[in-house]
């Protein structure tokens, strides 16, 4: 069952919760699914999700936590015990288990885990908390079907049933030598054909995409994408299969990613809301700020230093705003494309062949803004013909120079293992504006011989 949610529909949840009317409650919200119960969760304050979540099964109340917001889950785990959040954690899988749990406060982490019913899934959440959370262990999840290579068909079959019970949606079955090392994965097609007497080890495809505990999170996002891939086997220094990484986890983590360099390319500096108190969103937005405030000054302090020429010739300072509106859009669109690149890892070929490249783009582009630029200088703003033939120069150069800083800076920040995302947003902005107008003064005072 699917539901809209309205203001009648909330109104009526808060009704029942404000009456303590759990009965009706449940009728009202029996059988929906988790993502719907997630959507109304977050239409109410954090006291009255938490009853809802105290109130309705575990099965449905440990899938809507995950699709909440950081900060609204934590509010609702908060007002949670150490066995109520254990009964959430006992119906999830390994991996959104130790999300949950690395959220938690060290004190309560042990409490939490110490009231895990099934000791083999706490012990399967603690093995997990000792990875980064941006690398394959970090995304793995323990739940998978495995099968040895020893074993027979019909053998192969029982045992599958078994462990099916405790994963959720079984993507790939994948094959291990008796010491629990990974040699490949089994075909269900060639499964279910081959004779019950026959061998795993005769009808299994050794060849099998793979990733180690240790391997970055973009770089496993990578081989999924390539390969088009819904699951991929996690593997440890020995080789031994330790989990699997399943799409929906790495497209979250892609969603995440995306957020995170968009709030960047802003000049955002931490992963914020937008219900986030006014301390931490002034935190997170003021440092970039204060750099583009300090950009400001600095082209403040070069405009100061041509006043004399501004003085013989008044009109260039009416072009400055262009000069740095033109600059910053330019250097923005080449970091953007190149930082798309590095993402895909579509980026390829020598360095100097891609500054060329950009270069050149840059050289057409400005030809074609400076020749507008010229004729609306000369016959709108009476420009001398000196002056509009400097002004379009200088917009031409700048366009080129705002082209390259674009596309070398962010090439430079992904060799040293900084985010590149940084370089699409205030970093270029800013750098340009220094630089054009810089370019743009020097370029006048050469032309007009002053």
């Amino acid at each position: 069952m699917q539901f809209e949610l309205t203001e009648e529909f909330i109104e009526q949840v808060e009704q029942y919760i404000a009456n303590n009317d759990g009965d009706a409650l449940k009728g009202l919200l029996d059988d929906f699914h988790f993502a719907d119960v997630a959507e109304l969760l977050q239409e109410l304050n954090h006291e009255e999700a938490t009853y809802l979540v105290k109130l309705l099964d575990s099965e449905i109340t440990s899938e809507a936590l995950m699709e909440l917001d950081d900060d609204f889950r934590e509010r609702i785990l908060d007002n949670l015990s150490p066995s109520e959040i254990a009964d959430e954690l006992d119906e999830m899988d390994t991996d959104d288990a130790a999300d949950i749990i690395a959220e938690l406060d060290d004190h309560i982490q042990k409490q939490v885990i110490d009231h895990i019913e099934d000791e083999e899934h706490a012990a399967d959440i603690v093995d997990l908390l000792r990875y980064d959370e941006d690398t394959a262990g970090g995304l793995m999840a323990k739940e998978l079907v495995r099968v040895k290579e020893t074993w027979t068909v019909a053998g192969c079959v029982r045992e599958m049933r078994r462990q099916a019970e405790n994963v959720t949606r079984v993507h790939s079955i994948y094959v291990t030598d008796r010491h629990g090392k990974l040699k490949g994965r089994l075909s269900l097609k060639d499964l279910l054909t081959a004779p019950e007497r026959a061998h795993i080890s005769d009808i299994y495809i050794p060849k099998v995409d793979y990733v180690n505990v240790h391997t970055d999170a973009e770089d496993v996002a990578r081989i999924m994408q390539k390969y088009d891939l819904e699951a991929i086997p996690v593997i440890d220094d020995e080789g031994i299969l330790v989990g699997r990484i399943t799409i929906d986890d790495i497209v979250d983590f892609i969603k995440e990613e995306a957020e995170k360099d968009y709030q960047m390319a802003a000049g955002i500096s931490q992963d914020v809301e937008a219900d986030d108190s006014i301390f931490k969103l002034t935190k997170a937005r003021l440092p970039w700020l204060m750099i583009g405030m300090l950009g400001g000054l600095g082209a403040a302090s070069i405009i100061t230093g041509f006043q004399s020429m501004m003085t013989t010739f008044p009109k260039i300072i009416i072009f400055v705003p262009l000069i740095q509106a033109t600059a910053g859009n330019v250097g923005v669109q080449s970091s953007a494309i190149v930082v798309q690149g590095l993402a895909n890892d579509t980026i390829k070929g020598n360095i100097i062949t891609r500054l060329l490249k950009e270069s050149l783009l840059a050289l057409v582009n400005g030809i074609a803004i400076a020749l507008v630029v010229l004729v609306i200088s000369h016959f709108l703003f009476f420009t001398s013909y000196l002056e509009s033939i400097s002004i379009g120069i200088a917009i031409i150069t700048v366009i080129i120079l705002a082209a390259l800083i674009g596309t070398f800076i962010p090439i430079l920040l992904d060799k040293r293992g900084i985010d590149p995302a940084v370089a699409t947003g205030p970093f270029i902005t800013t750098s340009n504006d220094i630089f054009g107008i810089l370019t743009y003064f020097l370029i006048a005072k050469l032309i007009l011989g002053f």
